[in-house]
């Protein structure tokens, strides 16, 4: 994450890091110990929890065809989540052994794109599904005339392409450098570009994560206000269906993910680039930049949590997992019945059977 010029001077009696960062024309000392334990574990865990969830809601998706247009923006969400925690291993040694990265300068601007591609990619499919469960709660008719799972795949396309072009720009501006005997990748870019880089940044966070949160927040108003209307000819209990029922854990879901992932990192991450081009006092830099390493970790978390929203709110997904989940352990227990007992059955079943016969 350094993307500044660092020195390191070891302590000898505190035995400990202090590192310190050039800032334009200032100088100010920071202590980043913490995140040598914080990342390294941190990643390690959305690596572990986020792989197993992920790999088995595409196991799911793939044997619940065919999908419906809900279904369509939930694989590709899980498609987005895998690849990037298939990149976190790099990251975990790279913090782990102290900001030394020893993969050359193309897996470091892979393993950024990853990231910044699947931060992106979540939210502008989690504005998909949103957007699809507006129209089936607000306009149920136009969405099933209208919308199909081969629309679904075009959007989903369409998402992929939008963020790769507004991402092609990340590739040229991450790099790597040499610190002492060490190898730096940049999350960012060299001190040198750092301004145009807030610029690109900026741009791009206003568009795929600015305006596609507005478009929840409205689709999410307009669903709250048809969901808490009582709809005319209709009993208590079908007031309650499941589709409303998951409409409203849909929106739970998503704006968790939001207020925990997304929101506080571009929240800090904007203060930490003002406050570097502003070039403000080094105790507020301090606070920003801690700040801003904490809630890198809470961006990838987004993994992790978007395996809820299947089980909670996907069609279908729930009832498929129990019903693959309860077929195993009936074969597992027909399994563990002896022949002998097998045989026994039979031989008792039949006379019945030609009692049956007779009769």
């Amino acid at each position: 994450m350094a993307n500044m010029e660092l020195v390191i001077r070891s302590s000898s009696s505190h035995n400990q890091s202090e590192v310190f960062t050039s800032v334009f024309n200032s100088s100010c000392r920071f202590n980043e110990e913490f995140k040598y334990i914080l990342l390294p574990v941190s990643y390690g865990l959305v690596f572990v929890v986020g792989f197993v969830l992920n790999a088995t809601a595409l196991w799911m998706f793939i044997k619940m065809r065919p999908w419906n247009p809900s279904t369509v923006y939930m694989f590709h969400l899980a498609l987005s989540d895998f690849l990037y925690v298939l990149s976190l291993p790099t990251l975990i040694y790279y913090y782990a052994n102290r900001s030394d990265w020893p993969f050359g300068v193309a897996a470091c601007k892979i393993v950024r794109f990853l990231f910044y591609a699947n931060l992106y990619c979540s939210i502008l499919f989690l504005t998909c599904i949103s957007v699809h469960r507006y129209l089936g709660i607000c306009h149920p008719i136009k969405v099933l005339t209208k919308v199909k799972s081969r629309h679904a795949h075009l959007v989903c396309g369409s998402v992929w392409c939008v963020v790769t072009v507004c991402l092609v720009p990340n590739l040229i501006f991450v790099t790597t450098s040499r610190r002492d005997n060490d190898t730096l990748c940049h999350d960012t870019t060299s001190q040198e570009a750092f301004e145009q880089y807030v610029d690109y940044s900026s741009v791009v966070m206003v568009l795929l994560f600015g305006v596609p949160f507005i478009v929840i927040l409205v689709c999410y108003c307009l669903m709250a206000r048809t969901l808490c209307q009582p709809r005319q000819g209709l009993s208590s209990s079908q007031q309650t269906s499941r589709s409303r029922q998951k409409s409203i854990k849909l929106i739970i879901v998503v704006l968790v993910v939001f207020a925990v992932s997304f929101v506080p990192f571009h929240i800090t991450r904007t203060l930490y680039y003002t406050s570097r081009v502003l070039n403000l006092n080094c105790e507020f830099l301090n606070i920003v930049n801690f700040t801003y390493k904490i809630t890198r970790p809470l961006a990838s978390i987004n993994s992790c949590i978007d395996p809820i929203l299947y089980f909670l709110a996907g069609d279908h997904y729930r009832s498929k997992m129990i019903f693959i989940l309860k077929g195993r352990r009936n074969l597992k227990y027909n399994q563990s019945i002896p022949n002998s007992s097998l045989g026994l059955v039979g031989k008792g079943s039949a006379p019945k059977a030609s009692e049956e016969a007779e009769r």
